[in-house]
């Protein structure tokens, strides 16, 4: 498996930041970019941003962690690149781990968000999860909750989940999972949060499909077997949290390996 981690730092002062305030109305600011070079675009996300206090979170490491684990258990989803940068914001450098992904779009697709899709095309009084079932997304949402719930993500809204079209061939599809930083155990901000997060907390989650319960989410899913190809293994935690040792406290690590082993066998054994 592609490790996804560019330990030596890179440079990318060149990178202009915009902002994009939280949806989940927590404090602090999520900084995005682009790039287009020799015709391959981009896209870069920065953790959590304080004007004052500088980098302050660790949600594109969640990034690189989410990913290592679809990769592991067979779900299709937007691979990402964990970087070490050097980056300039309104004048001010800093050295941060930073996300890097590439467009999911195929040439000639164009895409919208899942809420905005839903508004336009839903039948009188259709919920949002009989829609996806409608238009043969069951598989994927269903895999989505699991997911969700073995992450706690706590960001799944409506523009988090985008669907793909090509007007001239005719075609569309959703588009796979991407954008997991809210998830895991991104709130916290001392070693001493981390030691005593509960990892089996049903905390409120914002959720396109559903409710704000992770836990009760899963109720949509029938056959909770068939979701994952493939098996999460307890050995598995070294390759998810490959080469992380001096990029996240170790006792960040243990927290984020625990919390989603924990999950795995209680939605194992449901």
């Amino acid at each position: 498996m592609h490790s996804g981690l560019i330990k030596k730092k890179t440079d990318l002062t060149f990178l202009k930041w915009s902002h994009s305030r939280q949806s989940s109305g927590t404090a602090g600011t999520f900084l995005k970019s682009q790039s287009n070079i020799d015709g391959v675009k981009k896209y870069y996300k920065l953790s959590n941003f304080d004007p004052i206090e500088g980098i302050v979170g660790h949600e594109c490491v969640n990034e690189l962690i989410v990913d290592r684990l679809l990769t592991i258990l067979g779900v299709e989803h937007l691979s990402y690149e964990l970087i070490n940068a050097e980056i300039e914001i309104e004048g001010k450098r800093y050295n941060s781990y930073i996300c890097a992904s590439e467009d999911f779009k195929k040439k000639g697709e164009s895409k919208t968000a899942l809420d905005n899709y839903y508004k336009t095309n839903a039948n009188p009084g259709e919920s949002h999860y009989d829609f996806c079932v409608r238009n043969g997304w069951q598989k994927y949402i269903d895999t989505m909750i699991a997911v969700d719930y073995l992450i706690l993500n706590r960001d799944r809204h409506g523009a988090n989940i985008e669907v793909l079209r090509n007007a001239r061939a005719h075609t569309i599809r959703i588009a796979p999972l991407f954008d997991h930083g809210l998830s895991l155990i991104y709130s916290c901000q001392s070693e001493n949060e981390a030691a005593t997060f509960d990892i089996l907390e049903d905390k409120k989650v914002q959720s396109f499909i559903g409710g704000h319960s992770c836990y009760k989410n899963l109720d949509y899913i029938k056959n909770k077997k068939a979701v994952f190809k493939n098996e999460l293994k307890e050995s598995d935690r070294g390759l998810i949290l490959e080469g992380l040792e001096d990029v996240l406290p170790t006792v960040y690590l243990d927290t984020i390996w625990k919390m989603i082993w924990e999950r795995y066998k209680i939605y194992e054994n449901i």
